[in-house]
């Protein structure tokens, strides 16, 4: 009943705002933004935000009656023209123009919650005439099947792909299959709503692109991040590839987080003068047109807890343009809820839990696999007395606290608690303190390095810029300045987000830089991603690695107290 009304709303302002009194066009209807429609009918601030979703939702499934209605209209005039009056399509025939037609807008089906879709212009409409189409990317899970029909209901044209990146022959004797169960879910997730289902086998591409680079970083003692990579190197990156040339308008996940269209230039420096454009009109014609651009912006979702923006940092703009995530702006329990209207059969599946290449692999088993074991010894950092030994530097991380006693000498353990608080990669070395909290590591817990910084942007924000240079001459031309700039900040995915502040170092493009944390964190350890947000923490702005630079002082600090295990 609501939606019914809803859509009489919508009749009425399309009527009252159309330019003939007697008709109402398809060119009229397709030109209205579908997430514009509550501030067109002044109601978002009246109807609840899944109200307001459905109401863009109407709006889309309309345009896409509108649009199969224009093609099959065109189609049958290519065979009769003189058939076009007898259409029992209810095309007004007053008019000959198949853009500007007029038609009688049916209700839509009964409508379920839906999540916001990027809008599609009425250029967008004529320029593909066909549904937009939409690669799905499907994992089995809960998340990723809500996703598929929301789109499926939002009337997209979808083929659900499945991504085969486990290494099952590898790693098969750690333990089941970690794969099949979900290709089968898959499978039945889209025969429910008879969505084809391809599975495209990455393996190979994601041995070379994440697992190389997690072992890799592993045996340097550093702390790796395969999510992030396999988002920005595989699910959205070399899958782009064996998909090219197919015509897929979208490709979509069942990924918290949320994508929004910036304004025209935003956060751009200002243009050249007028002469500098007159001396090379060509080039900034070409420069002007990249600005028309809407550059996609990254928001978290809603949930903290499940927001996974900080996994998504690493994106570029390139990667953003074609991207939807449909359950984004929604809580988790929402999509649970979401995944029990739709009756889906894999509705009270948990949730998956490690890493998105392992599966059911714990990822000690897998370096283990990958690594062996190397062992070192275990020293206390204020007196260099070995308290324990560990089997390899890659088990163990900076912060870490559980677990660390089990490395640990007996007698050691009751002077705790213990924290990892450095590695030596090049002696084998693990520092831990019983003295974490006290100010002796506050610097370390504060102050660190950041290196191969990533701009969502394609380039720094414009406050860390300087405008003038130290004589307070306008710093125009040439290498940038930069200034200390405060952002908000994740250190590890999670709902926690700390306050601090990013001196850039590079000159050129903004690609490493100094961090003043506020508050004092718990384990900054080298290759972990830092993700950085505005200071109202909505926007991901990009992300950066923590170096190991950092460490370097401590080691050096630390050369006396070694001395004495030398």
């Amino acid at each position: 009943l609501l939606s019914r009304g809803l859509l009489a709303l919508l009749f009425e302002s399309l009527y009252s705002s159309s330019s003939s009194s007697n008709i109402i066009t398809a060119q009229h209807v397709l030109d209205i933004q579908p997430e514009k429609v509550a501030d067109m009918l002044q109601l978002r601030s009246v109807l609840s935000r899944g109200r307001n979703d459905g109401l863009q939702s109407i709006m889309t499934v309309v345009q896409s009656q509108i649009y199969d209605l224009l093609s099959l209209e065109k189609e049958k005039q290519g065979n009769d023209d003189n058939d076009v009056n007898s259409s029992s399509r209810s095309i007004d025939a007053t008019s000959t123009n198949n853009v500007t037609e007029s038609i009688a807008i049916k209700p839509p089906p009964p409508q379920q919650k839906q999540d916001e879709s990027p809008s599609l212009s009425s250029s967008q409409l004529k320029t593909t005439k066909k549904q937009p189409t939409v690669a799905m990317l499907l994992s089995g899970g809960v998340d990723s099947s809500v996703a598929l029909n929301i789109l499926h209901r939002q009337n997209y044209n979808i083929t659900a792909f499945y991504l085969k990146i486990w290494l099952e022959d590898e790693l098969s004797h750690l333990s089941e299959c970690p794969w099949e169960d979900d290709y089968n879910t898959c499978l039945d997730v889209c025969h429910q709503i008879n969505v084809p289902l391809e599975t495209i086998s990455l393996q190979e591409q994601y041995k070379e692109r994440v697992i190389s680079y997690t072992i890799r970083e592993a045996e340097r003692g550093r702390t790796p991040n395969p999510d992030v990579m396999c988002n920005s190197m595989v699910k959205f990156g070399c899958f782009y590839d064996e998909i090219e040339g197919r015509g897929f308008d979208y490709v979509a996940s069942g990924h918290y987080a949320q994508l929004v269209d910036g304004d025209d230039n935003d956060d751009n420096d200002e243009k050249d003068n007028e002469e500098d454009k007159d001396e090379d009109k060509d080039e900034n014609d070409e420069t002007q047109k990249s600005s028309n651009v809407k550059q996609k912006r990254l928001l978290r979702a809603p949930d903290p807890i499940k927001d996974q923006s900080y996994f998504l940092s690493a994106l570029t703009q390139e990667q953003l343009q074609r991207v939807l995530f449909p359950i984004g702006q929604y809580q988790k329990t929402e999509v649970r809820q979401l995944a029990i209207d739709f009756d889906l059969p894999n509705k009270n599946r948990p949730d998956s839990q490690g890493l998105c290449f392992l599966g059911k692999v714990k990822f000690d088993n897998f370096l283990s696999a990958y690594l062996g074991d190397r062992p070192g010894s275990i020293v206390d950092a204020a007196t260099g007395e070995i308290i324990g030994n560990h089997k390899g530097l890659w088990y163990h991380t900076v912060g870490q606290r559980k677990g660390i006693g089990k490395v640990l000498y007996p007698k050691v353990t009751a002077k705790g608690p213990w924290y990892v608080v450095a590695k030596d990669p090049k002696r084998d070395l693990i520092f831990a303190s019983n003295q974490y909290d006290e100010d002796v590591f506050t610097a370390a817990r504060t102050d660190f390095f950041v290196e191969d910084i990533r701009w969502i942007a394609d380039g720094p924000p414009s406050f860390l810029r300087q405008e003038q240079d130290d004589d307070g001459d306008d710093n125009e031309g040439g290498e940038p300045k930069w200034k200390e700039g405060r952002l908000d900040m994740k250190i590890r995915h999670g709902p926690s987000i700390v306050q601090g502040t990013l001196l850039l170092t590079d000159g050129l493009n903004g690609a490493s830089g100094n961090i003043h944390l506020d508050k004092k964190d718990g384990g900054l350890a080298p290759g972990q991603f830092v993700a950085f947000y505005t200071l109202d923490g909505n926007e991901c702005l990009g992300s950066g690695v923590i170096s190991e630079r950092h460490w370097a002082n401590f080691l050096l600090d630390s050369e006396a107290v070694l001395s004495s295990i030398e």
